[in-house]
């Protein structure tokens, strides 16, 4: 059995979010039986999660946290990493070219990529995004495409599997798609498991799939996987992205831009 002290620190604190998650709550005292090492180590690795809004500290160990539409919430996520999040829009802008069929999802991200598109002619874009959608709606060389389904307001997004079946009429070239979390062992994961059945069949139709996630994405689990590692041609990140994170990812085939 692989024992927290063989992990990179990133790897730890996945691994004790993975087990909050299942559990529902630990203690720092079994954490640290259970892998070996310090209780100040299992401390700052719970205070990190935290840091993050991943858990709840609670005194002596951590609960898993409350379900809030904040987690989910556009807006919200518009004002976080905006600096990194144009840099990764702005590189992957470069896997898109005159003609092409692309898809992009309900990220953040994948709006910074949007309002990099305007001097494409015959773009056509798929997304389940509304807040995509009306970013391209004064671009007159792109056609959009939008997927049916129930309207998610949190995430200005449709959802469902009976409004995907549009997307198989398409040849899609690239497929752009941000992420709650990215880990070796789970690879892209959501915390909307609606979202994650779209991004899942949308990822089966491209034929190249990039990750555009921020440095605070890597090492993060969210309940619902939607790609492997093996499913990624290109992970576009930022340059604080843990290295030791990066190299074991790029290890598994994955080509990795950090800007």
């Amino acid at each position: 059995m692989t024992t927290l002290r063989e992990l990179f620190p990133e790897e730890r604190k996945h691994e004790i979010l993975r087990m909050i998650t299942a559990e529902g709550r630990v203690s720092v005292t079994e954490l640290s039986r259970k892998y070996g090492v310090s209780e100040v180590t299992i401390r700052n690795d719970l205070q990190d999660l935290a840091d993050q809004g991943l858990i709840v500290r609670t005194h002596g160990g951590a609960v898993v946290v409350p379900h809030s539409p904040d987690i989910l919430s556009l807006n919200l996520r518009r004002q976080q990493q905006t600096a990194e999040k144009e840099r990764i829009g702005a590189a992957a802008s470069v896997y898109v070219s005159d003609g092409d069929a692309i898809f992009l999802d309900t990220s953040s991200t994948t709006l910074a990529i949007a309002r990099r598109l305007k001097q494409f002619r015959d773009l056509t874009v798929l997304t389940n995004s509304l807040a995509v959608t009306q970013t391209l709606l004064e671009m007159t060389g792109i056609t959009v495409v939008m997927t049916g389904g129930l309207l998610r307001r949190d995430t200005v997004s449709l959802i469902g599997a009976d409004g995907l079946a549009l997307l198989a009429n398409y040849n899609i070239k690239t497929g752009f798609f941000g992420a709650h979390g990215l880990t070796l062992e789970e690879g892209l994961t959501d915390v909307s498991l609606g979202e994650s059945e779209v991004k899942r069949q949308a990822v089966k139709l491209c034929r190249q799939v990039v990750a555009v996630v921020d440095s605070t994405k890597w090492g993060r689990v969210g309940p619902a996987s939607f790609a492997s590692v093996q499913d990624l041609n290109v992970i576009v990140t930022d340059h604080d992205a843990p290295e030791e994170l990066v190299d074991a990812m790029r290890a598994q085939g994955p080509r990795i831009l950090q800007v």
